[in-house]
């Protein structure tokens, strides 16, 4: 249960004095510096001893990263998962990733631990449907439990993934087809209806031990499913300070369409033993597979065009606020690109926790 952790002990390999690798390693488990609990000072020391042996550039660390079988690794993660645990072992096991985790049980719509025949069920168990009320006077909630990473307007077509760190819109959400506008000055402007629109964004990282399903942050039409294969890296906040465009290189699954105010996309973006991504309407698709092949991406639409033969009935599939969505097999990040008017306001804070149905922001 600690393997969600493992890419953590290459990043970040720090330079001396001591006190500087204190504080990145501490960064790692919250972005505060300050002293590991005891439940976690083994991990800390590992990694502590481990960097101070392989200070490396930069460059050198994250090719090494990125040349693991992070997808390979991922697939013997979910396959472990899968596998019944006897019932006497379940109470230890789950209650050793709740203690490390800080796992709230309570919000649990079933809390006894015996119930969960494995680490999937676990990891994928639904909560009582009142600890997550819906904010009624916000236009968009919070799709999923985490850590808000990054918010505020798209420019110049670059998206931060974390402060500093920029990821391409094109690269991440691939060729809009049908909607980007050929003669607009730039990506982002294309994917815009309206010119007095803008074009925001919004980062929810879900932790280890946050509720790993994702619902619909507000009323809209999905038109598009793109899969996205790709590499498996951790998308911890410490990870992706250290590596550009991450969200890009990762297996992810983009979700695009209309809301009342024009373009809307939530994008679920795998990770390291996260190579599961599950959409609960589209039965087809399959991440994390063999037969796939890096840097290409599969489209399905849910929209008829012309002759084609579209699933959903050709109309889309409408989506309600706070609908189930999706799920993860562990934590990760949920990505919101959306066309709004100008006047859109953010209620967010950089590092704040967030819960399914808290207002991301108002009009």
């Amino acid at each position: 249960m600690f393997a969600a952790s493992w890419p953590q002990v290459l990043f970040p390999w720090l330079q001396v004095p001591r006190l500087a690798l204190r504080r990145r390693l501490s960064a790692l488990h919250g972005g505060v510096s300050r002293s590991a609990p005891w439940r976690r000072r083994p991990i800390t020391f590992l990694c502590y001893i481990l960097s101070v042996t392989a200070l490396r550039p930069l460059a050198n660390r994250v090719a090494l990263y990125r040349s693991f079988p992070t997808r390979l690794l991922s697939r013997a993660w979910g396959r472990l998962n899968d596998l019944n645990l006897p019932t006497w072992l379940r109470k230890p096991i789950y209650s050793l990733y709740i203690w490390t985790f800080g796992v709230n049980m309570k919000e649990a719509a079933v809390e006894d631990l015996h119930h969960y025949r494995n680490l999937g069920e676990f990891f994928r168990r639904r909560l009582k449907p009142a600890v997550r009320p819906l904010c009624a006077s916000s236009c968009l909630i919070s799709p999923a439990d985490g850590r808000i990473l990054h918010f505020g307007r798209v420019k110049n077509s670059e998206v931060e993934q974390v402060k500093g760190v920029t990821y391409s819109l094109e690269n991440f959400l691939g060729p809009q087809m049908g909607r980007s506008n050929s003669s607009s000055p730039s990506f982002r402007d294309g994917l815009l209806s309206s010119p007095g629109n803008e074009l925001f964004h919004v980062v929810v990282y879900l932790a280890p031990g946050d509720y790993h399903c994702f619902h619909s942050p507000t009323d809209w039409r999905v038109e598009l499913r793109r899969h996205f294969p790709g590499v498996l890296m951790s998308v911890n906040p410490g990870v992706a300070r250290w590596v550009k465009e991450l969200f890009c290189l990762n297996e992810r699954v983009a979700l695009t369409g209309q809301w009342q105010h024009g373009f809307f996309s939530l994008t679920a973006v795998g990770a390291t033993n996260v190579g599961s991504i599950r959409v609960y309407f589209d039965q087809e698709l399959h991440t994390n597979a063999p037969r796939y092949s890096k840097g290409s991406f599969v489209d399905r639409s849910y929209v008829a065009n012309g002759n084609s033969k579209a699933a959903g009935g050709g109309e889309g599939v409408s989506l309600q606020k706070g609908e189930a969505l999706g799920e993860f097999n562990l934590g990760s990040t949920i990505v919101l690109l959306f066309e709004a008017p100008a006047d859109f306001s953010f209620n967010l804070q950089p590092g704040q926790l967030i819960r399914v149905g808290e207002a991301l922001g108002l009009l």
